[in-house]
């Protein structure tokens, strides 16, 4: 029996973190697979923003979503076309200091075209955005893709992002497969409370 996958690592330490009834941000909705996750944790009476540059990647939520056998059993879902530096001015003040999980999953939408992908200046960004917004005890994930174009000198920053903060602040931690060193690993924080 191996590890857990990167992904399934951020989900099982969101899942931790999250309750029915809290709000949740998906920073990089892609093809909603941790939207969709975050809907189900967070039950009909939470609240999931997902966002995405791409309207395709939205559209792709969706319907991802739609495909949901039980969707009584899902939190709203509010999809924004933004760029996720913009979390922190577009999510209602009342949520600020609230939210229980970030999660982000940087790169390109699979599928589309690998030339647009997400940027160190604009995650850092939206890291920092995403940090004030969470709750003490709140989850922040980050799974980054080092394999691709640009992909190494995000993941760099990342790191090096969570590396630098107080642990007053946050404690990080890195998930990760030493063997695969262009495979994605995942970075996490848990807000103190």
């Amino acid at each position: 029996m191996g590890f857990l996958s990167v992904l399934s690592q951020a989900h099982r330490w969101v899942k931790e973190r999250v309750g029915h009834g809290d709000h949740v941000v998906d920073a990089t909705a892609g093809n909603g697979s941790d939207t969709l996750f975050l809907a189900r944790a967070v039950g009909p009476g939470g609240r999931v923003y997902a966002f995405d540059v791409q309207a395709e990647a939205l559209d792709s939520t969706a319907n991802r979503l739609a495909q949901e056998r039980e969707p009584e059993t899902l939190a709203p879902v509010e999809l924004l076309l933004a760029g996720h530096e913009t979390m922190e001015s577009r999510l209602p003040r009342v949520a600020h200091g609230r939210i229980a999980a970030v999660m982000f999953n940087l790169g390109y939408l699979p599928g589309a075209s690998s030339s647009l992908i997400t940027k160190p200046e604009t995650t850092i960004a939206a890291l920092e955005g995403a940090l004030r917004l969470l709750r003490g005890g709140g989850a922040l994930t980050v799974v980054v893709y080092p394999g691709h174009e640009g992909g190494q000198a995000e993941a760099e920053a990342v790191e090096a992002w969570a590396a630098s903060l107080p642990q007053s602040i946050a404690q990080a931690v890195l998930y990760r497969f030493p063997q695969k060193p262009a495979s994605p690993y995942l970075i996490a924080l848990s807000k103190k409370e």
